[in-house]
């Protein structure tokens, strides 16, 4: 067992904090390592806890980090040795907080290199640097939350973009302290970018350069060469950047994707800058070159490179897809409305904002659901999670009846036998707004194997289906007014959370957790719980 350098909580009110250095708290491990890091929660005015977002910590749901599902909060001034778990990640992988919007700045890398006597699928890069993305907010960002759920309005959208922790030169208060990424001319660079931002996708491009992604979210995929991409929040991509171009100055810039959805009126539409430097003499360019952005709301833009990533598929690097599926989900993600007296919320027509997974929006329990589980107790959960909508309709269409926009409100879970074939067809809706949704799985990767706009049809889309070289991923964004479909097996034993990670509207309800039940053997069982578990 090795230990990792993973400093999550400081002696400090994150919300307070702007100024910082572009230098983050990383981890550093092998593939396949065992790591225990001792976490001292220090904060004196919040309970708080932290997902270690990619590791899918086989057997060992106990230290996944998210409150109510598989922990208790850890309390502030105290402390609790967190064990973690790597299996088959390989890549960029990070960690957050995993309690109210205190993310928006406690997060940082984990980096899994590849085990000894193994080495990377492409060419080593001369260096490598991380590109974290964010949003900051002029006040305290859980205020910014509570005044949301007060009124039931849309939260209000972030002052600034952020890449390592700076909005750029395009703001006077940050034009000094801009990141700089220095390079030489001929080499090769892998860029290792993580999206940390609370609500906001992200078209991320280099002026007059070309990125070739390799890898995301832990794991390893086909070279596939753009000139931009886009990144949903707590999406890790792995890009090689050679610098070829002449020595000079040039932006490496973010804007928001949003198709502006018809009850909100706001995001985040500023850009975020850095400066990508060659080293040499030579007068630079004032200003730099900036890159060529999609549009805001170009959502063709915003799949290409999702549709294109591959898996490699090879030997060292297998694709273990299941070809067939003994447990079939179809989940429809969508944001609600509760009406409320004389229309008085500050949501769309006087309504509160809510959001669901199969119009069933996530009632958070008052312990945390692996406990209720592994010791039996009764009143917390269901576990009658719907496979399919309660309702069937065109999810997609550009008008829907206002009687499809109140959830009901349950603590449900879904039951996954071990060792199942699980597929989930993830339906985007136009319920409220047909906007985008990143859905992150816990415990499990999964393999991307088709995706579309419109509705599913159960009949002629699989025929399309990838089941060749499907990239594994643990994040994948549903498109606006369309679905993807996700297969993977229930192999490792617990309860694990799936929910948006857009942070609005996992604040609303879009969540909910599956339990996968324990194998015959001892080795395909949960192994028991720290005797630090925090209490409830």
């Amino acid at each position: 067992m090795g230990h990792a350098a993973l400093p999550v909580f400081y002696n400090v009110d994150p919300s307070h904090v702007r100024k910082q250095t572009g230098s983050y708290a990383q981890a550093f491990a092998k593939h396949g390592g065992v790591y225990k890091e001792q976490m001292e929660k220090v904060i004196k005015w919040r309970e708080a806890l932290t997902e270690l977002h990619g590791v899918n910590m086989p057997r060992y749901p106990w230290t996944d980090g998210p409150e109510y599902i598989t922990q208790c909060p850890i309390q502030p001034g105290s402390k609790f040795s967190q064990k973690i778990i790597l299996s088959s990640e390989e890549g960029t992988i990070w960690w957050h907080a995993h309690s109210d919007w205190t993310r928006a700045t406690v997060h940082g890398a984990i980096i899994v290199y590849p085990k000894n006597g193994t080495k990377y699928p492409f060419h080593k890069p001369n260096a490598e640097f991380l590109i974290i993305l964010g949003q900051w907010w002029k006040s305290d960002v859980n205020a910014v939350r509570d005044e949301g759920l007060a009124t039931g309005a849309d939260p209000n959208a972030s002052d600034a973009l952020l890449i390592n922790g700076q909005p750029g030169d395009l703001y006077p208060c940050s034009k000094s302290s801009t990141f700089k990424l220095t390079v030489d001319h001929g080499k090769t660079y892998l860029l290792r970018i993580i999206n940390a931002a609370l609500h906001e996708a992200l078209f991320f491009a280099i002026a007059k350069h070309k990125m070739t992604v390799v890898g995301t979210d832990g794991s390893y995929t086909k070279p596939l060469t753009r000139d931009y991409i886009t990144i949903f929040p707590g999406q890790t991509y792995n890009v090689l950047l050679e610098a070829n171009q002449r020595p000079d100055h040039y932006y490496m810039a973010a804007i928001t994707y949003s198709v502006a959805p018809k009850y909100r009126n706001f995001y985040d539409n500023t850009t975020t800058t850095a400066i990508v430097q060659y080293r040499g003499y030579y007068t630079p360019s004032s200003p730099p070159s900036m890159p060529h952005l999609p549009a805001y709301n170009d959502t063709n833009a915003s799949v290409q490179v999702m549709a294109s990533l591959r898996s490699l598929a090879n030997a060292e690097h297998p694709c273990n897809v299941p070809l067939s599926t003994s447990t079939n989900l179809i989940y429809t993600v969508s944001v609600n409305t509760y009406p409320c007296i004389n229309d008085s919320c500050a949501g769309a027509n006087g309504t509160r904002f809510s959001s669901s997974i199969n119009n069933i929006s996530f009632h958070s329990p008052t312990i945390d659901i692996l406990e209720a589980y592994y010791y039996n107790i009764s009143g917390v959960y269901g576990d009658k999670f719907p496979s399919v909508p309660p309702l069937v309709f065109d999810f997609t269409a550009d008008y829907l009846p206002l009687v499809y926009e109140l959830p009901s409100s349950a603590t449900e879970v879904r039951v996954l036998e071990y060792n199942s074939t699980v597929e989930i067809v993830l339906q985007g809706t136009t319920v409220v707004s047909g906007t985008h949704h990143p859905m992150h799985l816990h415990g499990h990767s999964f393999y991307v194997v088709g995706w579309g706009f419109g509705n599913f049809d159960e009949n002629r889309d699989p025929l399309r289906y990838n089941l060749v070289d499907p990239p594994l991923q643990n994040t994948i964004s549903v498109p606006s007014k369309g679905w993807v479909a996700i297969r993977f097996e229930a192999s490792n034993p617990g309860v694990w959370f799936m929910h948006c990670h857009v942070e609005r509207h996992l604040t609303w309800g879009m969540e909910t957790a599956f339990i996968v039940k324990n194998g015959k053997h001892p080795e395909a069982q949960m192994l028991p719980p720290p005797s630090d578990m925090p209490p409830c």
